[in-house]
């Protein structure tokens, strides 16, 4: 986006003080930068940047979520593609029909019909015991959980690809989970209407392990 960030040291102070003027010891932290003040419209203005941080109480994840596949798609050729920005009209849309039908997030597909990335979290199949993930080509964000999860994956000697998967891949994948830096690695027991291991997934009890081995007693791994 072309926008020049503070130091990173700014940005661990205004967290800092967020947590302590709400009493927070564990919180999800939004941290947004903006170009600052500006025009109506589309143009920039010539202010300096602008950083907001919110946070709020971190709330634990059931064991298990549920998925739904939405009828709209992520635009991989978009201006916006893999960049996590502002815009999360999409999100909200697919996300409320996903909530409508009882489940906990919405799976989107490409414009080519390729497994992409949920509104919030990246998505990992298993396949014949093989670990697969969409690649950042397909348009998703580049997560930091699910860096970390191929890194962890690598480190176990568990296998694992950056593949293009067709949507339904879902739909005939042995195990499946979300990835996200609140959820960690979050097993599926429902995609769309069909029954999944959720927790008593092998390969996904093998990945969780190996997530929470890597990143055990560091603080930025």
């Amino acid at each position: 986006m072309n926008i020049v960030p503070p130091e990173f040291e700014t940005y661990v102070n205004a967290m800092l003080a967020t947590m302590q003027a709400n009493d927070l010891t564990d919180a999800r932290i939004r941290v947004t930068l903006t170009s600052g003040d500006g025009p109506l419209g589309s143009d920039r203005g010539e202010a300096p940047a602008t950083t907001i941080v919110a946070t709020t109480p971190l709330k634990p994840w059931p064991p298990t979520d549920t998925v739904m596949t939405v009828p709209w798609t992520r635009n991989e050729r978009s201006a916006l593609a893999g960049i996590k920005s502002t815009s999360y009209g999409d999100n909200v849309r697919a996300l409320a029909l996903a909530h409508g039908e009882g489940a906990g997030e919405a799976i989107f597909a490409n414009t080519r019909d390729e497994l992409c990335e949920g509104t919030g979290t990246n998505i990992f199949i298993v396949c014949a015991g093989m670990v697969k993930t969409p690649p950042l080509s397909s348009g998703c964000l580049a997560g930091i959980t699910r860096g970390l999860v191929l890194e962890a994956c690598a480190a176990a000697g568990i296998a694992v690809e950056e593949v293009t998967l067709p949507i339904e891949a879902l739909h005939t994948c042995e195990e499946a989970f979300l990835t996200s830096s609140t959820r960690d690695v979050h097993p599926l027991a429902r995609v769309d209407q069909r029954a999944m291991p959720g927790v008593d997934g092998l390969v996904t009890r093998r990945v969780a392990k190996a997530f929470q081995d890597f990143v055990a007693g560091r603080d930025d791994p």
